[in-house]
């Protein structure tokens, strides 16, 4: 999961070394698309610390409590990313939204390459919890208070960029 959240990390990094959003349709807003594409980066080097101190043995810096709420989390925030493209893409094909013909073959890819990692956090919790049990309160805490906090960042920070001129306003 580790080696799964490095490379993932490695496409923002592209991005960011290659100009891969100085020029285009986005130009005018290169540099709030970077500070994005900086804090997806951070968020996914997080999620390889969290992976590595799952299946570590005795890591003094993080306690066994801050882990099992890490690596919940990482479950549930790629779960409910997951299950959020899922509804989209049956409401694309249902003609609730979008346009059918958007969903292609690089699309479903991209959902199963997070559904993989979804799964793969799930066994890493699952396996951590059983090796270090602290009770269902962290594991609540990591499912629900992730993706909440994570849901508040994705609103948040393209609201404040939005306010500062580098994101295009809603």
């Amino acid at each position: 999961m580790a080696l799964w959240c490095l490379g993932f990390a490695a496409v923002n990094l592209e991005f960011e070394f290659t100009g891969h959003f100085a020029s285009g349709a986005y130009r005018h807003y290169a540099s709030g698309i970077s500070v994005a594409d900086w804090l997806a980066a951070g968020l996914k080097l997080v999620g390889a610390a969290v992976a590595l101190l799952s299946v570590t043995r005795r890591p003094r810096l993080i306690s066994p409590a801050a882990r099992t709420v890490g690596v919940w989390a990482a479950f549930a925030t790629l779960g409910v990313y997951v299950l959020g493209s899922i509804a989209e893409a049956a409401g694309m094909g249902l003609g609730l939204i979008g346009d059918a013909a958007q969903i292609d073959t690089r699309s479903v890819a991209y959902v199963v390459f997070l559904l993989v990692a979804a799964v793969g956090y799930g066994a890493l919790a699952t396996s951590y919890s059983r090796r270090h049990p602290h009770g269902k309160g962290l594991i609540i805490l990591g499912v629900l208070g992730a993706p909440a906090l994570l849901g508040l960042l994705l609103l948040a920070i393209p609201a404040l960029l939005a306010a500062r001129g580098l994101l295009p306003s809603p």
